[in-house]
C-alpha cells in the first residue's frame, strides 16, 4: 500500500486580466463566489474605446465613398477607352485606383472589427466556470493588459499532486498492466486512489490519475503524479493538504504483526514469539511494506505464532513468561491485501506485571 502527501490544486485556474486598458468602473461579482464561463466580473470605462470605434467608423465610410466613385470612373471610361476616345492609361489609373480603395475599405473594415472588439474587451469575463477569488485590484484603479484582476478555478472535480518513488512507479505500472492497461496515465478506474483529509477523515469520492510527468526528478528520485477527484459542492479547495494512498502490490497469506512488536537491534529486526508452553523467543525477521499500523513480516515468523506487543525490553530468550491477549480485534487483513496475522499478545514477565493493551 502505497501512501503520499498530496497538495490540491483547481483543475483548471485562469488568471483574469483586461485586455485593454483604462479605469476599472464596477464590480460586478461576489468574491469566493460561484461564475460562469462569459460572466462579466470587471467593468472598463468604455468612453475611449467607443470613441476609437465611431472614429473608425468614419473613415469606413470614406473609403466605401472612395471605392464607389472609383467604380464610377472605371465603368465610365472601360468603353471610352475600348473607342479610343480616352487612352488606355487613364483606364488602367482608374483600375489602379479602384483596387488600391479596395485594400483601404478592407484596411479600414478591419479597424471597425478590431475597434469593435476593444469595446467588448472592457466587460472583463471569466473564461471558465469555477470559483472567483479576491479581486486583486479595485474600482478606480488604472489597468493595462498586465494587470491581473483576480483568478478563478475550476474546483469540480479537483486536481491532486503528490510524488511517488520511482520503485512506486513501477509497481503502479506493473498493476495497470495487469489489467489490460497500456501505461499508468491510461489506468482508469484500475489504480483506485484513496484520499484522507488533514482531519484524518476518508474523503468519499475515489480518484483517479490523470497525470504522470515526463521524468523521474534527479534531486530526489520521484516522479509527479496528479489525480483528479469529484468534488461536489467544492469543499476541496487549492492549497489543502491531503494524503493519497493506493494499491501499489497483492500480498497473498502474508503475515501482519503491529509495528510496535517490531524491534531494531544493529540493523536487524526482532519479534519476540511466545511458544505453546509460554516461552519466549527471540527472532530475527525480515520486514515488508508498513500497512496502516501494521507490518507485513517476510521470513522468520510463522502464521498464527503470538508476538510481544508490550514489555519485549524485558524479555531474555527461552525466558518463561504469562502472556495476555490484548483488548482488541486482531485484524485478519491487511487493506486490500489478503494477509494473515500473527496473534498479538502483551506478558507478564516475573519482573512486571503488565496489562494486556
Amino acid at each position: 500500500m502505497g501512501d503520499w502527501v498530496a497538495t490540491m490544486d483547481g483543475y483548471v485556474n485562469a488568471q483574469i486580466q483586461p485586455q485593454v486598458s483604462g479605469y476599472l468602473v464596477r464590480q460586478n461579482y461576489k468574491e469566493g463566489g460561484t461564475v460562469r464561463k462569459g460572466q462579466v466580473l470587471f467593468e472598463i470605462d468604455p468612453r475611449p474605446m467607443e470613441a476609437v470605434l465611431n472614429e473608425t467608423r468614419g473613415s469606413l465610410a470614406q473609403a466605401q465613398a472612395q471605392l464607389e466613385l472609383a467604380g464610377i470612373n472605371v465603368n465610365r471610361d472601360t468603353p471610352l477607352a475600348a473607342a479610343h476616345a480616352v487612352a488606355q492609361s487613364t483606364l488602367d489609373n482608374d483600375l489602379q485606383t479602384r483596387q488600391a480603395d479596395k485594400a483601404l475599405v478592407a484596411n479600414a473594415q478591419a479597424s471597425l472589427q478590431a475597434a469593435e472588439l476593444n469595446v467588448g474587451f472592457t466587460k472583463v469575463r471569466s473564461l471558465i466556470d469555477g470559483v472567483a477569488g479576491q479581486a486583486l485590484l479595485q474600482v478606480g484603479s488604472l489597468v493595462g493588459q498586465s494587470s491581473v484582476l483576480t483568478s478563478v478555478s475550476q474546483l469540480d472535480p479537483i486536481k491532486v499532486y503528490f510524488y511517488i518513488s520511482e520503485q512506486e512507479y513501477l509497481a503502479l505500472s506493473a498493476r495497470a498492466r495487469s489489467g489490460g492497461r497500456g501505461d499508468l496515465l491510461n489506468s482508469g478506474d484500475r489504480i483506485a486512489l484513496k484520499m484522507t483529509l488533514s482531519n484524518n477523515q476518508v474523503y468519499p469520492q475515489t480518484g483517479h490519475i490523470v497525470f504522470v510527468d515526463r521524468s523521474v526528478t534527479s534531486q530526489t528520485g520521484s516522479l509527479r503524479i496528479a489525480a483528479t477527484f469529484k468534488n461536489p459542492g467544492n469543499l476541496l479547495r487549492p492549497g489543502q493538504y491531503a494524503r493519497i494512498s493506493a494499491q501499489t502490490d497483492l500480498l497473498q497469506n502474508a503475515i501482519l504483526v503491529p509495528q510496535r512488536a517490531v524491534n531494531e537491534l544493529q540493523g536487524t529486526y526482532q519479534v519476540v514469539a511466545i511458544g505453546a508452553d509460554d516461552v519466549a523467543h527471540i527472532k530475527t525477521v525480515k520486514l515488508g511494506p508498513q500497512m496502516g499500523k501494521d507490518i507485513v513480516i517476510e521470513s522468520g515468523l510463522q502464521a498464527g505464532e503470538r508476538v510481544v506487543t508490550e514489555g519485549s525490553d524485558k524479555i531474555k530468550d527461552g525466558m518463561k513468561v504469562a502472556p495476555q491477549a490484548p483488548n482488541l480485534k486482531a485484524s485478519a487483513t491487511a487493506p486490500s491485501s489478503s494477509a494473515q496475522t500473527s496473534d498479538q499478545t502483551s506478558v507478564q514477565t516475573p519482573a512486571q506485571n503488565s496489562k494486556g493493551n
